[in-house]
């Protein structure tokens, strides 16, 4: 068994360490912050589900995004 392929909102193929663009504006809960379109991610991280990658922004550490918000930049 193959490990599932994890896409951007693009379909182009996303892998550890890469970087990466908010393509909507996105608040994040528990925090006051809005991750702004067009935020720019580094360092991806690829979980188990091919929907989530984890990364750090700004002041928000451990943070969980669906890669159907993400563009590869």
């Amino acid at each position: 068994m193959t490990d599932p392929v994890v896409k951007d909102a693009n379909g182009t193929p996303l892998c550890d360490g890469d970087g990466v663009t908010l393509v909507k504006d996105l608040k994040v809960k528990g925090t006051s912050v809005t991750l702004k379109r067009g935020t720019l991610v580094r360092n991806i991280r690829l979980t188990d589900d091919p929907a989530l990658v984890e990364c750090n922004v700004e002041k928000v550490k451990g943070l969980v995004l669906r890669t159907e918000f993400l563009k590869k930049a």
